[in-house]
């Protein structure tokens, strides 16, 4: 018998580690010993907050979650470790799991996406966030040549901007509140302004997206949008209730806001591409060295419980990586 640990949100803001004993593994599924982990910070933290709307509960559930909203619930999708048990061919391997943060856990085998051999286990955990933005770049529908404003310097807002910036022409500028942002932008290509500074690009794009989850922020996306221009919406509010500036030059520039989800992938590859196959693509898309600049700090599994609280309420955190070994 297994013995696993888990994190468990057992009420508002709080947190503990649960022991269980793992049920036997059956057929088609896989034991996994997870090896880093990441923290999901504005998700994560609306779920901890107990903000997700009751309306939503079903939606928003994690692949693999324990438990029901509000609360207790074991939720997160980042999973980097390596098969113990399971189909004879694949023990041994090193995949990406949507899961929760747990050290031992089953799942089911076609969850298990092989980490490439060029993308590093600890760089890896970010594969679910470059799904993402992989969606959100799709749902925009960038072309060479494009002017892209991504408002919002966040972890998604800035995988959405290295994704961005290796479109052929594309002029890629990331707005965002904090200053400290600029360097991370211009590693990937990028030019970077605060929101003053932005407003002199107004109606200067071809596609704006938007990722900071504020009013303010997408009243600036809005600004930012040229004539007959897209606005994609990637952030989730909760059960907040933000005020969107439709008055103004929204009508008249005939702009049009899109909602970009990874629930689904976007209509126009539906009919081509599984949620398998977005996985393994988003993961190839890690290969890149450039992108450990977005891992923001590192706690061991053992201490998660005590900082989680503490890492959810940084603003400045990018990904937090769990390392579970």
């Amino acid at each position: 018998m297994t013995v696993t640990r888990a994190l468990w949100l057992i009420e508002k803001n709080r947190v503990e580690m649960r022991e269980t004993a793992l049920a036997p593994l059956r057929e088609n599924q896989v034991r996994i010993r997870s090896l880093f982990g990441a923290i999901s910070r504005g998700t994560e933290a609306l779920v901890a907050n107990g903000a997700v709307p009751s309306g939503e509960y079903e939606t928003m559930r994690a692949p693999l979650q324990e438990g029901h909203f509000p609360f207790p619930v074991k939720y997160g999708y980042a999973v980097v470790g390596t098969i113990e048990e399971g189909p004879a061919e694949r023990i041994g391997e090193t995949v990406f799991c949507l899961h929760p943060h747990q050290d031992v856990f089953h799942a089911p085998v076609t969850m298990a996406t092989p980490v490439p051999l060029d993308v590093p286990p600890s760089r890896a955990v970010l594969a679910a966030n470059m799904e993402t933005a992989l969606n959100g770049v799709w749902d925009a529908g960038i072309l060479p040549g494009d002017k892209v404003a991504i408002v919002g310097g966040g972890l998604v807002g800035l995988l959405v901007a290295f994704l961005s910036a290796k479109i052929p022409g594309t002029e890629v500028t990331v707005v965002d509140v904090n200053g400290d942002r600029s360097a991370m932008a211009e590693t990937f290509g990028c030019r970077f302004a605060t929101p003053d500074i932005a407003r002199a690009m107004a109606g200067g794009s071809d596609v704006v997206i938007h990722t900071s989850a504020s009013a303010s922020g997408l009243a600036t996306a809005i600004a930012l949008a040229g004539f007959e221009a897209r606005i994609v919406e990637m952030s989730w509010y909760g059960d907040r209730m933000p005020e969107v500036p439709l008055g103004g030059r929204f009508h008249s520039q005939r702009l049009l806001i899109v909602g970009s989800q990874v629930g689904q992938v976007p209509p126009a590859r539906r009919a081509r591409w599984s949620f398998a196959r977005r996985m393994k693509t988003a993961l190839s898309l890690l290969s890149d060295d450039r992108l450990d600049v977005l891992i923001s700090g590192e706690t061991v599994f053992e201490g998660l419980a005590e900082d989680y609280p503490a890492i959810l309420a940084d603003t400045g955190t990018l990904c937090h990586r769990i390392r579970y070994c």
